[in-house]
């Protein structure tokens, strides 16, 4: 059985501390903990965590879920559902004393670990955050720095503004993105949308020297919609 490995998996997708996770559940911290770790809950936890993360009992149970790829992980729980990125793929965030989302940079040097942390809400909660009020507040929005020149004349070292893109089948052709990939980590690139026909994205850089390349939809972990540059 995967239960012990799938309720930790589950509570770090969601974005969720044990306490936050625990409360829900109406257990304390220290039994959480262990059932995360190798104890087994009774059946009656058992079937408040399925429904509480939106899986059955047996997928919970029985599928090794931190072990698929996040298509993989899609087509397992409602194919439609999961590629348009709801449910499990839940953003991990931070907010202000008002519960208002601030917005977390990744700062070049932070990009190296992004990519093993993105949906870890203690790594989140380390970046650094502020606010833009003129910002669509019905958004989710994140700051990436450029590094190298692939994406001239937008020049290294600018920060870039963008918004999350929870629904991969609306990624417009030409435009750019910030593309979170298992192989290549953080990328901005000007993207062509070929999920529909070939599960995949070509990805090209407006700087010419560099190639063309494709990503497999199953290797895409985020992708955030460019808004616009600060220098």
């Amino acid at each position: 059985m995967h239960l012990n490995a799938n309720i930790k998996f589950l509570r770090k997708q969601k974005g969720l501390t044990q306490e936050t996770l625990a409360n829900a559940l109406g257990i304390s911290r220290s039994k959480l903990a262990g059932y995360e770790l190798n104890i087994n809950p009774p059946l009656e936890t058992i079937l408040e965590m399925a429904d509480y993360f939106g899986v059955s009992v047996d997928i919970l149970l029985r599928k090794d879920l931190g072990a698929l790829s996040e298509y993989k992980l899609r087509q397992l729980l409602e194919t439609d559902q999961f590629l348009r990125g709801r449910n499990l793929r839940i953003l991990s965030t931070t907010v202000d004393a008002e519960g208002k989302e601030l917005i977390e940079v990744v700062s070049q040097k932070a990009k190296a670990s992004y990519l093993a942390g993105f949906s870890d809400p203690d790594f989140i909660e380390e970046l650094p955050r502020f606010s833009l009020p003129f910002l669509p507040q019905d958004k989710k929005h994140r700051v990436f720095q450029v590094d190298g020149d692939s994406m001239l004349p937008i020049p290294e070292g600018a920060w870039l503004v963008c918004e999350y893109v929870d629904d991969w089948f609306s990624i417009k052709d030409g435009e750019k993105y910030v593309v979170v990939t298992e192989q290549d980590g953080v990328t901005f690139k000007i993207a062509y949308n070929q999920i529909r026909e070939k599960e995949r994205l070509l990805l090209c850089s407006s700087n010419p020297i560099y190639k063309p390349f494709y990503v497999n939809i199953s290797d895409v972990r985020e992708v955030w919609r460019y808004r616009l540059m600060m220098v």
